[in-house]
């Protein structure tokens, strides 16, 4: 049984009885509880919990699970209607826990009932962060206002936490242990070889972030690269480090939609990283038809993105993921997206899971941003620092249970049936 603080009250009461329900059988109980009046709800036996969530006000336990969803209890995060001390990766058991009750009606309007005799009310949630997106979903116009709310949040902000080459995709790593920069100079390099691009050669970075590929194509393989963003802040940051390396007369990135790229002169390299996910399903055909134009016969395009399991269900309603952090995001099963691929006349050739990787770099995200939570706070503010603390950690968790996944897909478009690349993977892999 846990153990818990006298109580001193009926609020204080009723708060650690609906605990004891809703997740007093969940293992294992390396968790605690802290009220607002100091009652604590723990492990018992002297042990130490991996994360303590501390409920800052009577009505807390309503606004994070009424309704039971990622959404409420996300919000009821970043607006501090509860803070979590320790691993907040943790948290992710309650979030599981969430997901088995969707499944069980009977169960579901027992807490339901129970959650509506606590105290309701706490802190203001006016002027929010959520996006507020208009018009057609993955319009043109759309898609900008989405980029630019995640993403032009503030240089500054991203780094505080990301690598020194600003690499806001998984890292890939040849150790536990290593560190950050290293791991993501590997990918690049790792995605430079898998292209073979060689001196001269003209590649296109579809969402190229802050510019860190492009920059590494050039510089390291002479490669003539052009990167695309819908960020202004994105593409001002990568324009002032290309002058900085003198790579101006090899490299450049333009604020255009992949959309609107020039097909009169078709690239030898294309490469996608972490910008499939914003296409959306609807749009794939576009996408993959889009790339298959702007690729010269023989050329390799090289597309990495986030997946989903194929036997996820769809979420009920929105999800905290599509409210505050990625609007119109839409995650795919692998299946789909080869499809798409090879509809639009694509071959094939490579598909590398790098799930693990992820899993990796998200928590050294959230360490980072975590040691510099001061900064981040004044850069941007409370409730930006919690959505992204939140929401990387749980996407660790997502990654580590195998819920999502991560692909490096390899795709030629067949030059009278050549493809033009080694027989076997070793130049990729050494």
């Amino acid at each position: 049984m846990p153990t818990y603080a006298r109580a001193t009250d009926r609020q204080v009461e009723e708060t650690l009885s609906f605990i004891d329900e809703l997740v007093g059988g969940v293992e294992p109980r390396d968790f605690a509880f802290r009220l607002w009046d100091g009652t604590g709800w723990g492990p018992g036996h002297g042990s130490e919990p991996r994360f303590t969530i501390v409920l800052k006000h009577p009505g807390s336990l309503r606004r994070m699970f009424l309704p039971p969803s990622d959404l409420t209890i996300g919000e009821a995060y970043i607006y501090d209607d509860f803070d979590v001390e320790g691993d907040i990766e943790a948290i992710a058991t309650l979030g599981d826990r969430l997901q088995v009750l969707e499944n069980e009606p009977a169960a579901l309007a027992r807490h339901g009932v129970r959650l509506l005799k606590l105290p309701s009310g706490g802190p203001s949630r006016a002027g929010g962060r959520g996006a507020r997106l208009r018009g057609r979903a993955h319009s043109k116009q759309r898609d900008e206002a989405a980029t630019r709310y995640h993403y032009d949040v503030s240089n500054d902000f991203y780094s505080l936490w990301l690598d020194r080459n600003m690499v806001y995709s998984c890292a890939y790593f040849h150790d536990t242990d290593e560190d950050l920069d290293t791991a993501q100079e590997r990918k690049l390099d790792y995605i430079c070889r898998k292209l073979r691009l060689k001196p001269g050669e003209r590649l296109l970075d579809i969402g190229c972030g802050w510019g860190g590929l492009v920059l590494h194509a050039a510089r390291e393989y002479g490669a003539d690269a052009l990167g695309i963003t819908l960020s202004p802040l994105q593409a001002t940051f990568a324009r002032e480090r290309i002058a900085e390396e003198g790579m101006k007369d090899r490299c450049r990135v333009a604020v255009l939609d992949y959309r609107d790229v020039d097909e009169a002169h078709p690239f030898d390299k294309l490469v996608s990283v972490g910008m499939f996910e914003h296409v959306g399903k609807a749009l794939l055909p576009t996408y993959f038809e889009k790339a298959a134009r702007l690729l010269r016969p023989g050329g390799v395009f090289l597309n990495h993105g986030i997946s989903t399991s194929i036997g996820n269900k769809p979420s009920l309603g929105p999800s905290f993921s599509d409210v505050y952090v990625f609007p119109d995001g839409e995650l795919l099963p692998i299946s789909t997206m080869l499809a798409e691929a090879e509809k639009a006349g694509f071959e094939v050739r490579d598909v590398e899971s790098l799930r693990e990787h992820y899993a990796m770099t998200l928590r050294r995200w959230v360490r980072r941003l975590e040691r510099n939570a001061d900064a981040a706070r004044a850069v941007t503010d409370e409730v930006t620092y919690r959505i992204w603390r939140l929401f990387m950690s749980y996407s660790a968790h997502q990654f580590s249970s195998n819920a999502i996944g991560v692909y490096q897909t390899v795709l030629v478009r067949p030059n009278q049936g050549k493809s033009g690349l080694p027989l076997t993977r070793q130049e990729w892999y050494t």
